[in-house]
């Protein structure tokens, strides 16, 4: 099990999972791999002009050491570059950070009050953008930059939230009609039928489906 996976709550589920835009790392793929090619290239021609009066290995070691340094920070962009990640669940938004040392941010879906989505010219060209979650809790703004297809996730986002909202409609429902001295026949099969249309929408999973339907079928 992931790192991801082993964040998730009893009956969380992960939906959607995403990062930053390739265009964040680009800047540093070319400049990083610009400067190793350089290094690399003047190794060369030092070692075969210093053939004569030096050894020509010596260039070359030294300018292996030095191109370890743009080598470095390349793999070292990348790598949190993809052990960045946004992911949307059914209960929260997370935002985690870090390849070693993670650092943690939870939006609970419950208490995003607004969604502010920025996309440039370039931004809807290239597929990414700004979303920007307004909530009730202590942070207050979450700001996830230049993430991959903002639109898709902003949309998902949603959708999970008011599947939440229906989730605790039915369960009201479903309270209400059982608190009942004599439910009627028709009660929870119909209950039943609309916790299997929870359960396409992938609002809840088929454990919990099915453990919901056998405490309803025992209200008969």
């Amino acid at each position: 099990m992931g790192y991801l996976e082993d964040l998730m709550g009893k009956n969380e589920q992960i939906v959607l999972t995403t990062r930053q835009h390739w265009i964040t790392i680009i800047g540093s793929l070319l400049i990083n791999g610009f400067f190793f090619l350089l290094l690399w290239g003047i190794g060369v021609a030092l070692a075969t002009l210093g053939a004569v009066i030096l050894a020509s290995w010596i260039p070359l070691v030294v300018v292996g050491l030095l191109s370890l340094f743009p080598l470095w920070r390349l793999v070292a962009d990348w790598l949190h570059w993809w052990n960045d990640a946004f992911i949307v669940t059914n209960r929260r938004i997370i935002q985690a950070q870090g390849v070693f040392n993670k650092h943690i941010i939870d939006s609970s879906l419950e208490k995003i009050n607004d969604v502010v989505l920025t996309q440039s010219v370039l931004g809807r060209m290239l597929g990414y953008g700004n979303v920007e979650i307004l909530t009730g809790s202590e942070i207050g703004v979450n700001l996830l930059k230049r993430i991959t297809d903002p639109v898709r996730f902003k949309t998902e986002m949603l959708n999970q939230k008011e599947g939440m909202g229906e989730m605790d409609a039915f369960e009201s429902k479903a309270k209400r009609t059982l608190n009942v001295a004599a439910p009627s026949a028709g009660d929870v099969p119909e209950l039943i039928a609309e916790l299997d249309e929870l359960r396409k929408k992938g609002l809840i999973t088929d454990a919990e489906f099915q453990a919901k339907k056998a405490k309803l079928l025992s209200q008969i």
